[in-house]
């Protein structure tokens, strides 16, 4: 069974995709691709895994497109079958056992070039309850023989994402480069005094406050960030900021906390980051004991963190001076001293870089944050009356 030469293949934009509700998002890209970065809420349904993938590009630079071609229809025959049920699976359809390989090998029988011929691809004049869009790369030969095949078997639902991930990808960046932020508020203070926990808490309290910089980067944003979380890519960091942008502030203000312009490895975007610089001020102070606390519940919660701990300290045991610190942090984390461990930290390296990095800043407020619930509604509270 041929797509007959007016066979037509609806399209949606990455804005209506992102905006219309019920969507199901099928990332055809492989495992690789998807980890990088996806559309948020999309699902991972790869017509070719990492390994087929790469050999599928060498017989198309090292032999012909043909011999790729070839060699990605026998894939796709193997597994089309697990792909469909896949896919139907998430978008809560069922398909009758044996129909969707005949439908694969009617459509890809002719060879190369056969999925595509006669096929037009427009954008969709209304869009279906549900739809469930397909996407590769850059809405290609993967997510145009999908496409054809799920309508071939009367998914009528079935459309294409316009451009791909790589049209999602430059909408995000477009999105950051000219996104307007709200009046800011920043939360400010030492290590560990429980400025992502305050504003987390302020979150609970004033849902659509916060923008949770360390949150969408995995990252606590220091040498020892990423002890116990798995940080994100760069593409992933600008995704999930953008999602939280389309959400919106519907107090008209936006509270951070305060951080450099890199989270880890991920840049602060440039709007973001003007944002950030510019706000009002909080200072949150506690003892030091507290601090400790905190920062000891926070950085050895997970498995493998004593693990990631000792791979790392030996980096600032460099940076403090490997004559009289060689072996010393990692002694007290392997004789488990974590409290003096903790305030050797503080006090020889993390307070003073951040006393540096704060010298001549002016806050607008001082709030204790020993309590972190106590400390998000005394931070809400100020904030309300300062704006009146």
């Amino acid at each position: 069974m041929q797509p007959a030469a007016t066979t037509t293949i609806p399209s949606i934009d990455t804005a209506a995709a992102l905006a219309t509700p019920g969507t199901h998002v099928i990332d055809l890209r492989s495992p690789s691709e998807y980890e990088e970065d996806h559309l948020p809420g999309a699902v991972n349904h790869p017509l070719f895994g990492d390994a087929e993938r790469k050999l599928i590009g060498t017989l198309y630079k090292q032999v012909s497109p043909e011999a790729a071609y070839e060699k990605a229809a026998l894939l796709v025959d193997e597994g089309v079958g697990e792909l469909v049920s896949g896919i139907a699976n998430t978008v809560g359809k069922q398909q009758p056992e044996g129909e969707v390989e005949a439908v694969a090998r009617a459509i890809t029988g002719d060879g190369f070039g056969a999925i595509t011929r006669g096929v037009e691809v427009t954008p969709a004049k209304e869009l279906p309850a549900a739809p469930v869009v397909v996407h590769c790369w850059r809405a290609g030969l993967r997510s145009l023989s999908v496409a054809v095949l799920l309508r071939g078997l009367g998914w009528d639902e079935a459309l294409i994402l316009e451009g791909g991930y790589k049209a999602y990808r430059r909408h995000v960046i477009d999105s950051l480069k000219e996104a307007t932020l709200p009046e800011a508020f920043v939360l400010r203070g030492l290590t560990g005094v429980g400025k992502t926990l305050v504003l987390r808490e302020l979150e609970r309290i004033r849902p659509g406050w916060t923008l949770d910089l360390e949150g969408h980067a995995q990252h606590r944003s220091s040498i020892l960030g990423m002890v116990g979380l798995k940080p994100v890519g760069q593409k992933a960091f600008e995704s999930d900021i953008a999602k939280r942008l389309r959400a919106g502030f519907p107090a008209d203000l936006v509270v951070y906390e305060g951080e450099s312009r890199k989270v880890g490895d991920s840049i602060v975007p440039e709007r973001i980051w003007e944002s950030l610089v510019s706000g009002k001020n909080l200072k949150l102070t506690t003892t030091v004991e507290r601090r400790v606390e905190a920062l000891r519940e926070d950085y050895l919660a997970e498995d493998g963190a004593t693990e990631a701990l000792l791979e790392r300290l030996p980096f600032i045991e460099q940076r403090l001076g490997p004559v009289k610190w060689k072996g010393v942090l990692t002694g007290l984390l392997e004789d488990e001293r974590i409290d003096e461990l903790v305030e050797a930290l503080l006090e020889h390296y993390y307070d003073p870089l951040y006393l540096h990095s704060e010298k001549g800043r002016e806050h607008d407020a001082t709030i204790d944050s020993k309590d972190p619930t106590a400390c998000a509604e005394e931070v809400a509270a100020w904030i309300e009356s300062a704006r009146g």
